[in-house]
């Protein structure tokens, strides 16, 4: 019975000690005469209370059901990022054509949408260039021909002079005299010469007829005032600014077909000036297209622009997208994603294993059965319910995911 009074007696003290004190003991004491001073003495009014660490959390069992805990995983961090932009035709692989010379339409023979090869025909101008060109040809011919008939009759009175000088039938005046009128002759045949491939060249490159066409001039001596205008490259006729009977000078500059490569396209991205540090050329792309939603089209960054639009304060972005089927237009609305971040593998964890309390970040790691211990952690990038740490643990560690809000809060209770 004193042993029950006794502990019935110290729990009573040790719940009004924060109140009562010693001054307690002594009104028990007076209370409660079967008690000697030595029991109350001897009894603990003050115990020692052990402190809790707030960095270490002991879970029961069934709490441990209320958690999940998972491990540290590893993997290359990466975050995609878009922008907006338009498909517009490959400037590299398209081009104008315009008209070398002045005259007057007579035939169109492409159209719009035709595919073409180069050296086809688009269409047919009947030009006075191309007449003085030829004009000029066949004079250069009649000029050789002349020359050839000067040289022949000089060689001619030369050796007639000099069989004469051999008889002693003519003076040495008269063989000089011949003499230069050979070399004169073989000068004016090198000259005509020399006229006749520049009117060649001049017909057949700056004019654009073919060998053919000028062994016909050469030969038959007649004049086809009609030239044909033909494709530069291969592609497909996108824009055609002509018609029958018009008449087109060659000063003006003005695109009378437009011709381009539509295996290849180009994507005009607007990429905000603060997210270009994130893009390089070379970087692969995912483009899709509002008129094609279905559909993702690869492709890479071939180039960034030099200068920010004062305006938007956005940098063009130009990738070239690869378009077997046509499927892509000039103009389409489109959108890419590019994938930034670094490549290099860090820990990986999920976005809810992560407490923070300012701007302190830390995750509850799993020490022994049911005993977890808080680490600070240095966070980075954040994407699809996962989080990028840079410093504070490693990969293979047990972490607390879901539920490290209670264990947090375990810790402060």
């Amino acid at each position: 019975m004193k042993r029950r009074l006794l502990a019935h007696v110290a729990h009573a003290m040790r719940a009004a000690a924060p109140i009562v004190g010693a001054a307690g003991a002594l009104l028990l004491l007076v209370m409660s005469p079967y008690l000697r001073a030595s029991d109350i003495v001897s009894a603990d009014v003050n115990p020692q209370v052990t402190r809790k660490d707030p960095n270490n959390v002991r879970v029961s069992a069934d709490q441990l059901h209320q958690l999940d805990v998972v491990a540290v995983t590893t993997g290359e961090f990466r975050i995609q990022k878009s922008a907006l932009g338009q498909i517009a035709f490959n400037e590299d692989a398209s081009t104008v054509v315009l008209t070398p010379f002045s005259g007057r339409v007579t035939r169109l023979i492409a159209r719009t949408g035709d595919e073409v090869k180069r050296g086809d025909p688009l269409f047919e101008i009947d030009s006075p260039e191309v007449v003085q060109a030829q004009t000029d040809l066949i004079a250069a011919l009649h000029g050789v021909e002349k020359a050839n008939a000067q040289l022949s009759l000089a060689r001619r009175v030369l050796d007639r002079q000099t069989g004469l000088l051999k008889d002693k039938a003519t003076s040495m005046r008269e063989v000089d005299q011949a003499r230069n009128d050979f070399a004169a002759a073989e000068s004016d045949l090198a000259t005509a010469n020399g006229t006749l491939t520049a009117a060649r060249n001049r017909l057949r490159v700056i004019v654009g007829r073919d060998k053919d066409e000028v062994d016909r001039v050469e030969r038959e001596r007649s004049i086809n005032p009609l030239i044909t205008i033909n494709a530069p490259i291969d592609g497909t006729v996108i824009g055609r600014k002509v018609g029958p009977g018009q008449y087109v000078r060659s000063d003006a500059g003005d695109a009378l077909y437009s011709i381009a490569d539509l295996s290849t396209m180009w994507l005009k991205a607007n990429v905000p000036e603060n997210e270009i540090a994130n893009v390089r050329v070379g970087q692969e792309i995912e483009v899709k297209v509002a008129a094609v939603p279905d559909r993702v089209f690869k492709a890479r960054i071939s180039a960034i622009g030099a200068a920010s639009d004062a305006s938007t304060r956005r940098i063009v972005v130009r990738s070239e997208i690869p378009n077997p089927d046509r499927a892509l237009k000039a103009e389409m609305f489109a959108s890419f994603k590019i994938t930034v971040g670094s490549s290099a593998s860090t820990p990986i964890v999920p976005i809810e294993a992560i407490v923070r309390d300012g701007e302190q970040a830390a995750v509850w790691i799993e020490r022994a059965p049911l005993q977890f211990e808080r680490r600070r952690v240095k966070t980075g990038l954040e994407f699809d319910g996962r989080v990028q740490i840079l410093d504070g643990i490693s990969a293979g560690e047990q972490v607390v995911g879901r539920g490290a809000i209670f264990v947090d809060n375990e810790s402060r209770s």
